[in-house]
């Protein structure tokens, strides 16, 4: 008899909700070359699915991630370090990069290369007692997977130093206080908690929302006229979508709009 092993990344659907989750519970959701290239291919097919309008980011099992799968690294670190680094890397710039807003849902622990794989998300919500760690110093590494980048645009460059240097362990409310996560909610509310607020996103127009990311995004590596040139044309562009007439329709009728992220 034969068996068939467990997708590493699984992908699920409710409407226009996606669901993208690390599947390795075993090893807490570790990232190693197979699942990298498994979490970069189901990446890409949702980037290019327009009636994905929200996606929801999540591990299976006890925690989110542990971040690298230091026991692929024992016989060619460099190599093996390089052929996860990669396709996590494309990946991070696919969902970032996409229309839908990505929420990342957070439990149990939250370290390492999983660390900057959710603060590469646009939004986060926490269960109360998940526990963070940026943990690469305490492997003598430094960050991936664009923590370095998003981490100082999170919480600042003096907090970002104590977390990357020190390496301790904090929980959800110091994430929040942070501002590492958006929301800390009770363990047994955090996927009803996830999927309202993925259901008002995906309910959104979702064209303008991917704007919105993007200018937020650059707005710290821009000056303020470069910025305003960026505003001014995304604006433009946002005014010849669908999304925007049904806007204005419904805000002269005075009716709630029906955005179909067109």
């Amino acid at each position: 008899m034969t068996t068939t092993e467990a997708p590493l990344v699984l992908t699920t659907r409710n409407g226009a909700v996606a669901h993208l989750q690390i599947n390795r519970p075993q090893q807490l959701n570790t990232l190693d070359v197979p699942t990298a290239n498994a979490f970069l291919a189901a990446v890409r097919t949702l980037a290019q699915d327009a009636s994905v309008r929200a996606v929801v980011l999540s591990g299976a099992g006890r925690g989110f991630g542990a971040g690298g799968d230091l026991a692929s690294f024992q016989t060619d670190p460099t190599a093996a370090a390089i052929a996860v680094i990669e396709p996590m890397h494309q990946a991070v710039q696919v969902l970032t990069g996409m229309d839908a807003p990505v929420i990342a849902r957070l439990h149990g622990v939250v370290a390492g290369g999983s660390l900057s794989l959710a603060m590469a998300s646009d939004l986060a919500i926490a269960a109360e007692g998940t526990k963070f760690n940026l943990a690469y110093v305490n492997v003598a590494a430094n960050c991936d997977l664009s923590g370095s980048w998003h981490l100082p645009r999170l919480v600042g460059l003096r907090n970002a130093m104590q977390i990357a240097l020190l390496g301790d362990t904090f929980l959800a409310d110091e994430a929040l206080r942070l501002g590492l996560v958006n929301r800390v909610v009770p363990a047994d509310q955090l996927e009803a908690a996830t999927d309202q607020i993925a259901q008002r996103l995906a309910n959104g127009p979702t064209l303008a929302i991917g704007k919105m990311k993007r200018l937020l995004r650059a707005s710290l590596d821009h000056d303020l006229p470069t910025q305003l040139d960026a505003e001014r044309d995304a604006f433009q562009a946002s005014t010849r979508t669908s999304d925007f007439q049904e806007a204005l329709s419904a805000f002269f009728t005075k009716r709630p709009p029906a955005f179909q992220g067109r």
